[in-house]
């Protein structure tokens, strides 16, 4: 089976960094979730962190408060994207519980039983453990019934 990277498949060139025309220099290129609009997702926006392990923020193209970037390689978080059902993956970080997907280039986790969900996209170089960051944001949206198991 042919494995291609979500990250580059879901977001390119929607996560391009850096190209000519495309925000400038130290720019993270990005776009809202499909659900960013969501009253939820605004309260989110405020919580987001100011650190993910241990890198400072960086702007983003997107226009809209509910996406931000960290780093370089940047991890770029999002609110409003669809939940992911039930998944062997699930880890529970602070009392968030989440979905993670090994990517080709990386990682995508996504807040299971919140709708709607947070995704964070992390780069190989950084581990799950950046997870603990997105705690206060996270729990802006109610968990629902569902849970890992």
């Amino acid at each position: 089976m042919h494995h291609r990277s979500r990250l580059s498949l879901l977001l390119l060139p929607a996560l391009t960094v850096g190209l000519a025309g495309c925000g400038g220099p130290g720019t993270v290129d990005a776009s809202p979730a499909v659900h960013a609009a969501a009253p939820a997702c605004a309260r989110v926006a405020k919580h987001w962190p100011t650190t993910v392990a241990d890198q400072k923020a960086r702007s983003t193209s997107a226009k809209s408060a509910t996406v931000k970037a960290w780093g370089d390689p940047a991890i770029i978080a999002r609110c409003g994207v669809g939940a992911p059902g039930p998944n062997p993956h699930c880890i529970t970080v602070n009392g968030v519980d989440w979905v993670i997907t090994a990517l080709s280039d990386g990682h995508e986790m996504v807040t299971f039983g919140r709708s709607p969900a947070i995704e964070v996209l992390a780069p190989k170089k950084y581990s799950a453990d950046l997870l603990a960051a997105f705690t206060a944001a996270a729990k802006q949206i109610r968990q629902g019934p569902h849970h890992c198991t």
